[in-house]
């Protein structure tokens, strides 16, 4: 189906992740038919849903309310899928989990339909092996807050076909969303082996008694992460390289660069590590709990994210 062809989307697991996708989903004008087993979900949906529309609205001219009329719940996946024309799925990220509920998915819906997984780290070659329609299974992996973030990664699996990775892409682009295509199965994928490297290193850091919690992570946010937001690792160098770009950055730091490399920690997160990290987050927080870092975050997304749509808008 053509991306600009679908209005209704079907997300199979309702928690965190799944109901920001609902969220966005609605916020494009699609209808949006949510599944989870969870008592509660239903109840969780709908709070998040109204809660994130206030902050979707500064992004874009929304109505006052969330769509009702364009959200359904239901308790079995295969309620939720009937006029699906994409599937959005959010397990919890074990594999059996989400091999046994893609399989239930796959053996209802229309095999023109592209099923879509937020697994953030594992690989579609094993998560479709239970699909009579394995082709049309493929990773679509969004940065939390996927209401809010506009990343995607996109990554088929061994049985995955052509057309339904270019399916994906074209829905997800056609949504405002900035998908990417991985184009070798790694688990993790991409950004979240990124990060992992980054975090690796920052435990590192505390575990050596280098620096703070709150200080290395100040060190991020306010210097690499200011330019992250505009640009990444690759171009950020390009410009360091000044008029060279980055075949002179190269020739000044490839060698200093490979000796830091060496140096670079791999820390075990133990029990006493662990305790420490924590100490050093609740300090960092202060009397700020999860639910205001949160919207703190999201209020700066947003500021964030308008400015570089005006940049793009632009040209």
């Amino acid at each position: 189906m053509p991306a600009t062809a679908v209005t209704r989307v079907a997300v199979i697991g309702s928690g965190t992740i799944g109901a920001s996708w609902a969220a966005f989903f609605l916020s494009r004008g699609l209808s949006v038919a949510a599944s989870d087993p969870a008592p509660q979900a239903e109840a969780f949906l709908r709070r998040f849903v109204a809660a994130a529309w206030p902050t979707l609205a500064r992004l874009g001219p929304l109505p006052d309310a969330p769509p009702q009329d364009r959200l359904s719940f239901h308790r079995e996946p295969e309620a939720a899928l009937a006029g699906a024309e994409f599937v959005q799925e959010n397990a919890p990220e074990r594999e059996p989990v989400k091999q046994e509920l893609l399989r239930r998915i796959d053996a209802v819906l229309d095999p023109a339909i592209v099923i879509a997984s937020s697994s953030s780290g594992l690989l579609m070659s094993r998560l479709q092996t239970a699909c009579r329609h394995p082709e049309r299974c493929v990773i679509g992996h969004p940065f939390n807050p996927p209401h809010l973030v506009p990343l995607v990664e996109v990554v088929g699996g061994e049985r995955t076909s052509p057309a339904t990775i270019e399916q994906a892409i074209a829905f997800y682009r056609a949504i405002g969303k900035r998908p990417i295509h991985i184009r070798r199965e790694v688990e993790g994928h991409v950004a979240n082996r990124l990060q992992a490297a980054l975090w690796r290193e920052a435990v590192h850091l505390v575990a050596q008694g280098v620096a703070t919690v709150a200080d290395i992570d100040t060190a991020i946010s306010e210097g690499p992460g200011v330019r992250w937001a505009l640009m990444g690792p690759h171009l950020t160098f390009h410009l360091a390289g000044g008029d060279g770009g980055i075949a002179h950055f190269l020739d000044q730091f490839a060698e200093p660069m490979q000796a830091w490399w060496k140096t670079l920690g791999t820390p075990a997160l133990t029990a006493e590590l662990r305790q420490a990290i924590a100490a050093g987050v609740a300090e960092e927080a202060g009397p700020r709990d999860i639910d205001a870092l949160a919207a703190e975050r999201d209020r700066l997304l947003v500021e964030i994210l308008a400015l570089k749509r005006r940049r793009d808008s632009a040209g």
